[in-house]
């Protein structure tokens, strides 16, 4: 399609129901006015939230009450200002949620320091009380914050400049996604298509090298144009963590981000540290796919196409969402039924329009559906990208359906392991019922390139995300030229070995990366793609034991510690074992993909 749709011309079919969230503008706005009564209840505890077990719990539960409805009216403000980022009635309700946030954040201040400020023997009573035992996992978390929680007064004025904080996030989302264009480039049959952020992987899958390239220097060449600009909003949001952690009393903002978890730094850096000594891993499928596609020299343009030609890799939306339900089968009948429920009650909006966010995502709350983004262009890799999403949905899915609100919103950390099962699934499904070598090959290709694209690409985004970090840390500017020349070192340490002569407007690609304003978000991905390759080995082993133990950790929300959860599940991301494993696995593959080619 040489246009992209405009919003109101998507069929809405294609499109998520947001009427289960509200039917009308009156009904949102009705609960909108509920919120100012509900912070008064929570304000009205002030100076005595521990004056007792029964007065605490209260507090708690009138917290709860308060973010529930707030959660639920931000979910509908931020999934109908994705749909279409340049419509300014969206963008308005959205962004009166996130100034309605941070007044939150400013008059509930008191809440933590007070708790915390109980003199010890009163506050171990409390949390040992009978009154409290479902809150003591989340009073016993508090207690662990006490060090790096501050004085009401310093909780507030943080509060309530947390919505200025964040511009340099809403800038960079803004420029990204609605205001930039990256005009038009000629495909394979020489016709004139719209570059965009949806459409750019298909370019990069392109069998046509030249299309590749052009896809390439259109999409960084327009970033270039905005190197500066781009520097500003990632040197405004490293900042902001940095000074965050130094105002906590963290050693780093790395220690910072990670303390919710209660996951060391060790892990972080051992990540680093293991993925780094198996480049030489890396460095084999590249010389493969270099020997393979007959180039005298590999570039970072020559990394998304199929090495396979001639087997098919466009999707209709239904071929997509059969596929889907097959390759997911070996989870069992109950979640065969939810994916026919998701795509029944239209949980997923599936096009990509004008203004649309670029990407995919789950997002949703405890009082709506799990919704999907995604901007879907019949690609495989759009297939498992629905594969990958789908399985964020169907964790919270479980979680809100086996937790209470309190504890329902499972942790980052573990965010990514579901999704990334599920892909590995899809790829095992693909494989087990390829009858051709051909195809074979073709799977296990892209099966590469995916483990590629989250264990050592992630990994390398999350080494540069912290030398970033340092250097904010240091009092160092980010400017447009040191960012790009870090980066490009940094590029150059892992694919160096192959891709000796890399296009220099690869030192561009960290300008278009949202998740450097996520706060060490990246890692989790190649610590979710390690713990995922030895779940779905276990789901497809049939052991019910092991399969019990995966719904366990879909059920778990956040009742237990992040690590303890993936313990429990059969995978112990304290160690790099998983992560040794993972890459082995790679390895592994390599070498088949090499037997067949």
């Amino acid at each position: 399609m040489a246009e992209l749709l405009k919003r109101c011309e998507v069929p809405d079919s294609m499109q998520w129901d947001l009427t289960v969230l509200y039917a009308s503008e009156d009904a949102y706005e009705s609960d909108y006015g509920k919120l100012p009564a509900l912070l008064e209840k929570v304000v009205s505890f002030k100076g005595n939230v521990t004056e007792s077990a029964e007065t605490l719990k209260a507090a708690i539960e009138a917290v709860d009450e308060l973010t529930r409805l707030a959660e639920k009216l931000y979910t509908y403000a931020h999934l109908k200002s994705d749909e279409d980022t340049s419509n300014n009635k969206n963008k308005s309700r959205l962004n009166k949620m996130a100034t309605y946030f941070a007044e939150v954040s400013g008059a509930t201040a008191f809440f933590e320091p007070e708790i915390l400020a109980c003199n010890e023997d009163k506050l171990n009573s409390l949390i040992n009380s009978p009154v409290l035992a479902f809150y003591k996992r989340s009073l016993l978390e508090l207690l662990r914050e006490k060090p790096h929680t501050l004085s009401e007064k310093e909780e507030r004025i943080l509060g309530l400049y947390s919505d200025v904080l964040s511009n340099s996030d809403e800038v960079f989302s803004v420029l990204n996604d609605a205001d930039m264009s990256f005009g038009k480039i000629r495909d394979e049959k020489g016709k004139s298509i719209e570059l965009s952020h949806g459409n750019y992987r298909l370019f990069m899958e392109s069998s046509n090298r030249k299309v590749r390239e052009r896809a390439f220097k259109k999409m960084f060449s327009t970033y270039n144009n905005y190197r500066n600009t781009f520097a500003a909003t990632l040197d405004g949001t490293t900042k902001r963590h940095s000074v965050s952690a130094k105002l906590r009393n963290y050693t780093s903002s790395l220690e910072a981000s990670l303390a919710d978890d209660n996951v060391s730094c060790e892990v972080y850096l051992n990540l680093i540290k293991t993925v780094k000594s198996k480049i030489p891993y890396l460095s084999r499928y590249l010389k493969l796919r270099k020997k393979v596609m007959k180039l005298k020299s590999l570039n970072m343009y020559d990394l998304y196409n199929p090495l396979v030609k001639n087997v098919k890799s466009e999707y209709s939306w239904e071929e997509a969402k059969e596929l889907v339900k097959k390759a997911l089968a070996p989870l069992g009948e109950e979640y065969g039924k939810l994916l026919d429920r998701a795509f029944a009650e239209r949980w997923v909006d599936v096009m990509e329009n004008k203004g649309k966010r670029s990407g995919a995502y789950s997002s949703g709350c405890y009082d709506s559906y799990p919704y999907l983004l995604l901007n879907f262009n019949g690609t495989l890799n759009d297939v498992f990208t629905l594969a990958h999403e789908l399985g964020h949905s169907m964790h919270s899915y479980y979680s809100n359906s086996n937790q209470e609100f309190h504890y329902a919103l499972y942790s980052i950390f573990v965010a990514e392991v579901a999704s990334i099962t599920n892909e590995l699934l899809l790829f095992d499904y693909l494989l087990k019922n390829s009858d051709n070598q051909e195809l074979r090959a073709y799977l296990l290709g892209q099966l590469l390139d995916e483990i590629r694209a989250t264990l050592y690409r992630q990994t390398m985004f999350a080494e540069f995300e912290l030398e970033i970090h340092k250097l904010a840390e240091g009092n160092t500017p980010l400017s447009g030229d040191l960012l790009s020349e870090l980066y490009f070192k940094i590029n150059n340490d892992y694919y160096g070995e192959v891709i000796t002569n890399a296009d220099k407007l690869i030192e561009m690609e960290w300008a278009r990366i949202p998740h450097f304003y996520y706060n060490f978000y990246v890692y989790k991905y190649a610590t979710g793609m390690a713990a995922a390759i030895q779940l779905s080995q276990n789901i497809l082993s049939g052991n019910k034991d092991k399969i019990d133990a995966y719904f366990g950790f879909l059920k778990a929300g956040d009742s237990k510690d992040v690590l303890d959860i993936m313990l429990d599940a059969g995978v112990d991301l304290s160690r790099s074992e998983p992560i040794e494993a993972a890459l082995e696995y790679f390895n592994s593959t390599v070498i088949e993909l090499e037997k067949l080619l």
